[in-house]
């Protein structure tokens, strides 16, 4: 079972506290990059793996989506997005990532945004994700980029230049590391970006867009503090399709 940080009282009250937790969709700087990556959702069968505040949830059924299903493993996250969520086509569920069952076909879209690194094996996810997509399904997601996971501590040096440096280590040993953010041991996973396009193709995935996201100069020019995250990729984004 996955580990529920966020169901921890402080890592819940700080976790509520980011701009992507208190503006949603608009206070993600990835989410137009993430967004431009999904279908027209009208009419379509959605299921968003770890919703969270169901954010996303929302804004699914706001384009037309027929059915929405928001699975998350966190209690808090889930009562939350139900008091949030008027829609009667949005439905959340109590699920763990790592142990995941759908039914085969029922869905056009799976979504998740910054979720899949939290599970220890992606390989028997994606073949779930795989089969519970119609033929000619999507699948759009974000995850931790690996490089960003890949230190064992996550801060930046300072190269003899004066330069930030992110302090690059072991990123071919994958497995489990763990950090402090927002509370101490938090339980994450760390796997090579060629581990996670190999895994979804052996799954049965079309690949459509691989992305390694950082603030443009736009977002830069907006937040000037952003600038040091263009020293490594913060996020991976990725869509893919099964094709039958």
């Amino acid at each position: 079972m996955a580990q529920n940080i966020y169901d921890d009282t402080g890592f819940f009250a700080g976790y509520s506290r980011l701009e992507r937790s208190v503006a949603g969709l608009d206070g993600a700087p990835e989410w137009p990059a993430l967004r431009a990556l999904l279908p027209p959702l009208a009419g379509a069968r959605v299921v968003d793996l770890g919703c969270g505040f169901g954010w996303f949830c929302r804004w699914a059924a706001e384009q037309g989506a027929a059915q929405v299903l928001g699975l998350d493993v966190s209690r808090n996250m889930l009562a939350r997005a139900v008091e949030a969520t008027p829609s009667p086509a949005v439905s959340y569920r109590i699920a763990d990532l790592d142990q995941l069952a759908l039914p085969a076909g029922a869905f056009d879209v799976a979504y998740s945004s910054l979720a899949f690194h939290y599970v220890a094996d992606i390989r028997p996810l994606f073949r779930t994700i795989h089969d519970a997509l119609a033929p000619g399904g999507h699948l759009v997601f974000s995850t931790e980029h690996p490089i960003y996971m890949a230190p064992t501590s996550p801060e930046w040096t300072t190269s003899a230049d004066g330069r930030s440096v992110w302090p690059l280590d072991g990123y071919l040993n994958e497995g489990a590391r763990r950090t402090n953010w927002l509370a101490e041991g938090v339980l994450k996973y760390h796997r090579t970006l060629g581990t996670t396009l190999s895994t979804l193709i052996a799954s049965g995935f079309v690949l459509t867009h691989v992305e390694e996201w950082g603030p443009d100069a736009a977002q830069v020019a907006a937040r000037p503090e952003w600038n040091i995250e263009r020293e490594r990729p913060m996020f991976l984004l990725i869509a893919a399709r099964r094709e039958g």
